[in-house]
Order: structure tokens, then C-alpha cells, then sequence
């Protein structure tokens, strides 16, 4: 993973946008509300989602799930399609770079009580406009305060 990082980092310096993927970890609630798992940043401690570098030979929604899985410990269904993207500026050791996410939803069915990053994060599960307020990202507040299920995953308000 370190290769494809620096890889990405080079590509930063010559002026191309780099990648990266990442997870909504989400749940229903008993009332059938949408629930949005976000965990902190090892750093600066604010309220992100899982995400990282892409990772060779994984498609971005095998590699948004094992990021969930090593930064929340959460287990479940990645969605096959994205449910959107959204850019930042990542601070590198001497400069920011721009970069480019593609996002996708993962169905939460287990939480870990131990994971590789418990001790470097905490997670918390919000509805998604107060995780939105959370979070500073403009373009990811926005995707995640208007997160909506494919239609098939909906649950009937009868």
C-alpha cells in the first residue's frame, strides 16, 4: 500500500488529481431511518469516513471495504455502484494536494469490538444531517446529509 501512496504522491507533484475510495458504513434503524457510521481521523481527531489509497488488483469497493473494516471494524455489503464522490485537499509533509474520492455504501451487519485501528479512532453512528454538521469536508457533508438507498434496499413507510 505504502508503493501506491508514494506513487499517488509523485503524481500530486506533477499537477494530476489522485484518487482515493472510501465507505459510508450505514444501518436502518427499527423505524426504517438511515443511521451513518463516521469515525475520526488519527491526526486532527475530526469526524471523517473509512477511506484510503487504492489498492492493486481490488476493485475500489473491495478496497472501501477493507478501509471500513480496518479503520471503523465494521463487516457488512459493499453496494456495488458509488454513491458519489467528492474532492479535498490532503495535507501532504510540504504542501496540500487535491483529491478525488469516489464513495461507496456499505451495509453494516457486524461491528467488531476490536479492530486494527480501535486505538487510533473512535466511531459513532448519527443520522445523516447531524453526521453532516460533523463533518468539514463541504462536498462529503453534502453527499452524506442527502444519502439516499438504491430504491430495491428502501424500506416501506406503510
Amino acid at each position: 500500500m505504502a508503493a501506491i501512496k508514494k506513487k499517488a504522491v509523485r503524481k500530486a507533484k506533477k499537477g494530476e488529481r489522485i484518487r482515493q475510495v472510501a465507505a459510508i458504513p450505514f444501518r436502518l434503524t427499527a423505524r426504517g431511518d438511515i443511521e451513518v457510521m463516521l469515525v475520526t481521523s488519527r491526526t486532527t481527531r475530526r469526524f471523517i469516513v473509512p477511506k484510503g489509497w487504492p489498492m492493486k488488483g481490488k476493485s475500489g469497493r473491495k478496497a472501501a471495504t477493507i478501509e471500513a473494516q480496518e479503520e471503523a471494524g465494521v463487516l457488512g455489503k459493499t453496494l456495488k455502484q458509488p454513491a458519489g464522490t467528492y474532492s479535498y485537499w490532503k495535507r501532504l509533509a510540504n504542501r496540500f494536494v487535491r483529491v478525488d474520492v469516489i464513495v461507496y455504501l456499505l451495509e453494516v451487519s457486524e461491528e467488531l469490538a476490536d479492530w486494527q485501528e480501535a486505538k487510533r479512532r473512535q466511531r459513532a453512528w448519527l443520522a445523516p444531517a447531524d453526521a453532516a454538521m460533523l463533518i468539514d469536508e463541504p462536498d462529503l457533508s453534502t453527499l452524506v446529509k442527502t444519502l439516499k438507498l438504491p430504491q430495491p434496499m428502501q424500506v416501506d413507510q406503510a
